[in-house]
């Protein structure tokens, strides 16, 4: 199963070792879901995650990029052919959905759930990172 992660996950697992963000993201690769992955939501990873209040104490910006590279070479990278713009509120969102809908993944894996309200008519779910582990949990 194909899921996409929206920044904000990546940007909550970097913050903190205690969250579900950080649970999910650690587990990658995991046979149970593969991230799906377009060039444009990569270029706005690299510009959440390299901001200063992102990259966690210790680290820099270059290791940072390594990481996302890590994520990249793990993903199931894919063209988006069509976009849905404008569907949702904020374009960096709309990038997000194309990729999950060309992908053809179930999830939108987000702390913002309210900010792709909407996107279950393209037959995908917007769903928190908590709710996520808790519904791969169930089935198992």
């Amino acid at each position: 199963m194909r899921i996409v992660l929206d920044s904000s996950v990546l940007a909550a697992a970097a913050r903190s070792r205690q969250g579900a963000s950080f649970e999910l993201v650690s587990a990658l690769p995991d046979v149970r879901y593969q991230i799906a992955l377009s060039v444009s939501l990569y270029t706005e990873w690299q510009a959440v995650l390299t901001r200063p209040e992102h990259i966690p104490p210790g680290l820099t910006r270059d290791d940072v990029i390594a990481y996302l590279r890590y994520l990249a070479s793990i993903a199931h990278l894919q063209e988006v052919h069509y976009l849905w713009r404008p569907f949702l509120r904020d374009p960096d969102d709309d990038m997000v959905l194309e990729c999950a809908v060309a992908s053809g993944s179930r999830f939108v894996v987000t702390h913002n759930v309210r900010d792709f309200r909407g996107i279950e008519a393209l037959g995908v779910t917007p769903i928190t990172p908590a709710a996520f582990l808790s519904w791969l949990r169930s089935a198992s």
